[in-house]
């Protein structure tokens, strides 16, 4: 019998909940790792993820989930939480939290913090850079970060420009408070990934001086494939925040040092 998995986001929750079911095999982990990078990638707080009808035929696979949560580590930086009933067994191995319902979950994981992810969506005109650029300066304003309003600015100024300029798609600005440190991600759909060497490139580069531009400025930035295009990323740290080193498996992603 072939494997498969069906999925249902609610998005109506106090997190968004994932239901999946059906069985987790090594056909089917990948379609589990789109479905859920699709959901981070609206950059929530945190992602509940209900395996309660979803039966585990390759032990092995079950690390796509761990693996995932190492991915996006550094953005969105969502905390994954699993609902399963017996909670452990087959889950334990993932090193994730296991709670048994989504009810359960929420309690554990507290109320969302307000005011601290936004999002702006964008068609690739003129003028979209300066709206995200407004968009930056008033939140880290209300964050109370203004040291980080220049240099966010100015990555993302870059990212938007090279959706306008390259990839000539809609797209999705999203910013998020972190502690001290505040991420900046533009979403768009071009499967195109940016390609960073580090070396210096003429000043006629567009591309390769707005890469140069983002790394100078960034702890870290990398970017996530998706089925419909990807999100590229950066997270700037204020005066107070102190770097740190961060697994990222699996992702292409950059830090400064």
């Amino acid at each position: 019998m072939p494997s498969e998995v069906r999925h249902l986001v609610d998005g109506g929750q106090t997190y968004p909940v994932v239901r999946l079911a059906g069985v987790l095999d090594a056909v089917t982990a990948p379609l589990v790792r789109s479905v859920l990078l699709d959901v981070l990638a609206g950059q929530p707080e945190a992602v509940v993820v209900d395996v309660a009808d979803l039966s585990v035929r390759d032990p092995a696979a079950v690390a796509v989930l761990n693996e995932l949560a190492a991915e996006v580590v550094d953005w969105p930086g969502s905390r994954l939480v699993l609902c399963a009933i017996p909670e452990g067994g087959s889950w334990s191995g993932t090193g994730l939290p296991v709670l048994p319902t989504p009810a359960d979950a929420f309690t554990a994981l507290g109320a969302p913090a307000p005011g601290h992810f936004l999002n702006l969506a964008m068609e690739p005109q003129v003028g979209a850079a300066r709206r995200s650029r407004e968009l930056v300066s008033e939140a880290c304003g209300r964050w109370r970060l203004p040291e980080l309003a220049g240099p966010a600015c100015t990555v993302v100024t870059e990212m938007v420009n090279n959706v306008v300029a390259h990839a000539r798609t809609p797209m999705t600005v999203l910013l998020g408070l972190h502690g001290n440190a505040v991420t900046v991600a533009v979403r768009d759909h071009s499967a195109g990934v940016p390609r960073f060497t580090g070396d210096p490139v003429p000043v006629t580069s567009y591309g390769g001086r707005g890469l140069l531009l983002i790394d100078s400025m960034s702890r870290r930035w990398g970017s996530l494939a998706l089925a419909d295009g990807k999100v590229v990323w950066a997270v700037l740290d204020g005066e107070h925040e102190q770097p740190t080193e961060v697994s990222s498996t699996g992702m292409a992603g950059h830090r400064r040092g």
